[in-house]
């Protein structure tokens, strides 16, 4: 059951949503067959609560938005990528550990 803090980006809005935000992004590349990407969902789901307010918190689905996943090299999934200004500054590929997550995010605070 997905947080409704956790916020969908696509090709069309991710630009205005993730680049243009004046706040950090914490972005998860996922796809629905992913077992891995499930595993870690919930995790983002507290995330996006944890920092509700200091940090946006989004997914975008590989399987429709290829151009988005094409462009920050996704190229195994699930990819966390953390934005900052407009720019990717953390990548995280595979599950982490919430903590270990939470401390990337706290020091962009």
């Amino acid at each position: 059951m997905a947080s409704d803090k956790v916020l969908t980006f696509t090709n069309n809005n991710f630009k205005e949503e993730v680049l243009d935000a004046g706040m950090p992004v914490l972005v998860d590349f996922w796809a629905p067959w992913c077992s891995p990407c499930r595993m870690i969902a919930p995790i983002v789901d507290e995330l996006a609560s944890d920092f509700d307010g200091k940090v946006k918190v989004g997914k975008v689905n590989v399987d429709d938005n290829r151009e988005v996943a094409i462009e920050y090299g996704v190229m195994s999934i699930p990819t966390l990528i953390i934005f900052k200004d407009g720019k990717a500054v953390e990548r995280v590929v595979g599950y982490k550990a919430k903590n270990e997550l939470a401390s990337l995010l706290e020091k962009l605070l």
